[in-house]
């Protein structure tokens, strides 16, 4: 997600959580059962043992003398957890992006390591059914495309079996019987990032670009179109930077350090109309910023707010500290499930709007709260998990380390009349152990932790309290089976549900419904 936006800018691709908003805050298979176990998906201990096959051919591959450029013959076997394709030459393992299971390809090596090579195709000599032609030309260049040119049921598919990998490869308590759930996905996977996150740079011709980083690079791609983002996001984007070119303002040169406009942030609401943009510089200074203004304000009439934020120097994060406020208003509003919510720069949302409200009503549905009971929306951001159990809840609590995004969540709950809602700055594992020794015990827990996972300091504190119900949303497989391991010893895995927030991407999405032991 695409991380879409990650904080880290090596090769800039979109990636699920937004992560620096995150420390800023931080063939669908209908046709069987909807509740196969992990063993009716996977297979039987056969294919346990053909995972550890795997697993133990790549720790003793032999040393292969292959150098970069050469080519060779490759059969993809399977699809790692990055959409890759991967295959296997004299025993190493070969990772392949935009090969697909079941495909003959000519591999040309990338890149030499100790066990494994990375290698791209050369040319299909036999390709997969379900290759399908991607709508972006570029889709091969930048991250956040990997799985553009997999028939879409496949990929809803993959993103099943990438949680189902992620539990073979950590093994928590009872994994070969859980749950997994056939993806949610969407009826038009196109066009819903609600969110454009762009560098900008001026070329050796002096033509202003905004786009992405190439893979494993920082050379930037121009994006003048992008087939993931909602048609307002790219609007906006494209007429600023013509904005810029035309007005000769100063665009950040990374190599020397200099130069003032660095990112261009576009975030529209799907519901609203509301469009918010963010120039992300290197100093306090905006040059020809009153002139730059005037020009949106004419041509831009469904851009609402216009925000500043200042981040100088080099550095991996997107985000500075400092948000000034330039013109319109300072937020923008979004709706969901009949609540409004405040969203401003910083703020985290998730970037596709229509799947958000998939995403959260499974995490309703598996809370299953009952009239009188508490809850703790922990990673709560502007409240959008948390206000919408208010109806149901006796009394919700939640907690972020941005302070905009816990001021939001506060004004979010007056302004939609929710009067037994409270948020406050810091970290569960800080924010939980006070309100226990002031007498607060929450009946359940919801956590929607950045990438990275839940701090174990965060995981003993629930082990701790052990609400009786428990709902871990996750946008990482890895760390989600990671984190059930230590999990499971208090809690049952009820069901996986997985949720295709990202289409086009490797990204996933899952819901685990926990429960307590007895």
């Amino acid at each position: 997600m695409p991380n879409f936006e990650s904080n880290n800018h090596r090769g800039n691709h979109y990636n699920r959580h937004d992560h620096n908003d995150r420390q800023d805050r931080r063939g669908n298979d209908r046709n069987r059962n909807d509740r196969h176990s992990y063993r009716d998906q996977r297979g039987d201990n056969r294919h346990d043992r053909g995972y550890n096959d795997r697993r133990r051919q790549e720790r003793e591959a032999p040393s292969v003398e292959v150098e970069v450029g050469q080519r060779f013959p490759l059969t993809i076997k399977r699809m790692g957890i990055n959409g890759e394709g991967i295959g296997y030459y004299k025993r190493m393992t070969v990772f392949v992006p935009g090969a697909l299971t079941g495909e003959e390809a000519v591999v040309e090596v990338t890149n030499v390591a100790t066990r494994y090579l990375r290698g791209k195709v050369h040319r299909i000599r036999l390709a997969s059914p379900h290759r399908v032609e991607p709508r972006d030309s570029y889709a091969d260049e930048v991250g956040g495309f990997e799985l553009e040119h997999l028939a879409y049921p496949e990929q809803l598919a993959f993103k099943r079996d990438i949680v189902a990998q992620s539990l073979e490869r950590y093994q928590p308590q009872g994994f070969r019987s859980y749950d997994l759930r056939p993806t949610l996905g969407m009826t038009d996977p196109y066009g819903y990032r609600n969110k454009a996150q762009f560098q900008v740079r001026r070329n050796a011709d002096g033509k202003i670009e905004a786009g992405l980083y190439a893979e494993r690079s920082h050379d930037l791609v121009d994006l003048t179109t992008c087939s993931v983002q909602m048609p307002a996001t790219m609007t906006v984007m494209r007429a600023v930077v013509a904005m810029l070119q035309d007005l000769d303002m100063p665009i950040y040169d990374e190599e020397a350090g200099s130069g003032i406009v660095k990112t261009l942030v576009v975030r529209a609401a799907a519901h609203t109309d509301d469009v918010q943009l963010t120039i992300i510089t290197n100093s306090q200074k905006l040059p020809r910023k009153h002139e730059l203004l005037d020009r949106i304000a004419a041509e831009l009439p469904q851009v609402t707010s216009v925000m500043q934020n200042v981040n100088p120097g080099k550095t991996s994060l997107v985000w500075g500290d400092e948000t000034k406020h330039l013109a319109g208003n300072d937020a923008i509003t979004e709706k969901l499930d009949g609540l409004s919510f405040k969203l401003s720069a910083r703020a985290f949302l998730q970037l596709n709007p229509s799947q958000m409200e998939v995403l959260y009503g499974e995490a309703k549905k598996a809370l299953d709260l009952q009239p009188g009971e508490t809850v703790v929306d922990a990673y709560s951001g502007i409240g959008t998990i948390g206000l919408s159990l208010a109806d149901v809840a006796e009394e919700v609590r939640g907690m972020d380390v941005i302070p905009e995004a816990v001021d939001d969540a506060n004004a979010n709950a007056a302004a939609n009349g929710i009067t037994n809602a409270h948020y406050e700055v810091g970290t569960a594992e800080e924010l939980l152990p006070k309100w226990l020794m002031a007498g607060f015990r929450p009946d359940s827990i919801v956590v929607d932790p950045p990438r990275t996972g839940l701090d174990d300091t965060l995981i003993d504190t629930i082990l701790g309290v052990r609400p009786e119900k428990f709902v871990y949303i996750s946008c990482n497989p890895s760390t989600l089976a990671k984190d059930l391991v230590k999990l499971t010893s208090d809690y049952q895995v009820d069901y996986i549900q997985s949720v295709d927030m990202m289409p086009q991407t490797a990204r996933c999405e899952a819901v685990v419904k926990l429960s307590r032991r007895q």
